[in-house]
């Protein structure tokens, strides 16, 4: 094999990678519109077809990182560490999982999604996923440090608030004499689970902060 056709075959492992990268957070954006959208519907049907759409989402989310790892198992040289790769892969994969969890929970809880405080935490995931999409899709050249290093700081200010919502949320559970405990589980549970969303933004976000460090 020439030279020429050997780097050519490396540039396009490369963009097998990226393209994937950018495939998964693409999805986690439209994950994240769909919460939002949830948090919003007061029909019961709506809501149930919400969640059908969000479990599709998810399934093709898994189908991207596990083409993900398939090409890592396959490729000796990769765009970066294979351990970040593995690692910003298992992260994104997460957030996926656990807005398509939420949502579900919902569902089968019958808690009501139009609760302010999960409308706060699904605008405050969308917010995060699209900071997310931000610093992931310039992992391919890096050429825009400051943007993702803003990027990366917007994540965690939004975790932070997002753990302020949802302590304020259990307390006002807790507070309340007249819920029942069954509910006060159910929505604690519901609450949670949308406040981790944020919490594995966060570890995208410091995966690739790490990943920067390296090679910015």
């Amino acid at each position: 094999m020439a030279i020429s056709d050997f780097l050519r075959s490396l540039i396009s492992k490369d963009k097998i990678f990226y393209n994937l990268f950018e495939q998964v957070v693409k999805e986690i954006i439209e994950m994240a519109e769909l919460l939002k959208k949830l948090s919003y519907e007061s029909s019961l049907d709506e809501q149930a077809k919400l969640v059908s759409f969000l479990k599709e989402r998810e399934k093709k989310n898994d189908e991207y990182v596990a083409s993900l790892f398939n090409e890592l198992s396959r490729n000796f040289i990769t765009p970066f560490d294979r351990e970040d790769i593995h690692s910003l892969a298992t992260a994104l994969d997460d957030i996926s999982d656990n807005i398509y969890i939420s949502a579900k929970k919902m569902l089968l809880y019958n808690v009501d999604p139009t609760l302010v405080e999960i409308q706060k935490m699904s605008e405050l995931i969308c917010d995060s996923a699209k900071q997310v999409s931000k610093a992931v899709m310039e992992l391919k050249n890096m050429k825009n440090v400051r943007q993702m290093t803003d990027a990366i700081a917007i994540i965690k200010e939004i975790e932070s608030q997002s753990d302020d919502v949802h302590d304020y949320a259990i307390a006002a559970l807790y507070n309340n004499p007249q819920i029942d405990a069954k509910e006060l589980m159910k929505k604690k549970e519901v609450f949670s689970k949308l406040e981790s969303v944020s919490d594995k933004c966060e570890d995208a976000a410091n995966v690739i902060e790490s990943i920067m460090i390296k090679y910015a």
